[in-house]
């Protein structure tokens, strides 16, 4: 399954702004991932259409994580960003052709179809099956206890250094 770049930067944003203490302005975000505001706003905005995170308007706004990061899932935030459409549409190509199968004897799916739905189904199981807290607790595993509470007090502070 082909996944645009946006689904990257947006399980990155959900995880760390599961360690932020306050709003975080997008270009903040951007910032850190070294991406532009532009980009970053939009990937933000597809968040906050699905209602993983909120935008908190004002001097001090910019974005919060809108559920417990346990229930948002990794399918949640690829459907967010890259909607949901299965990623094979089947077009009935047996119907087609000098050999063509009548559409009276199409009423199951073919096997291409079948096989290409019940992978589909495991994919989005999987990832749906992984939430922004897993990642996060991951990060901690990987970069030790104090790699996100620094990035948050970083996102937070405005300071230029990390």
């Amino acid at each position: 399954m082909k996944l645009s770049g946006g689904v990257e930067w947006a399980l990155h944003c959900c995880v760390v702004l599961t360690a932020a203490s306050e709003p975080v302005p997008a270009a903040r975000l951007a910032e850190l991932h070294e991406v532009s505001p532009s980009y970053m706003a939009k990937q933000l905005q597809a968040l906050s259409r699905a209602g993983l995170v909120r935008s908190v308007q004002g001097k001090t706004g910019g974005y919060v994580i809108a559920r417990e990061p346990a229930e948002i899932t990794l399918l949640h935030v690829v459907q967010a960003v890259d909607g949901a459409t299965p990623a094979f549409v089947c077009t009935e190509i047996r119907q087609r052709g000098p050999f063509a199968t009548p559409p009276d004897q199409c009423a199951k799916q073919c096997p291409v179809a079948r096989a290409m739905g019940a992978a589909d189904a495991a994919w989005r199981a999987s990832l749906d099956g992984v939430t922004i807290a897993d990642l996060a607790a991951s990060v901690e595993g990987d970069s030790g206890p104090d790699a996100l509470p620094q990035i948050g007090a970083w996102l937070t502070t405005g300071s230029d250094a990390p």
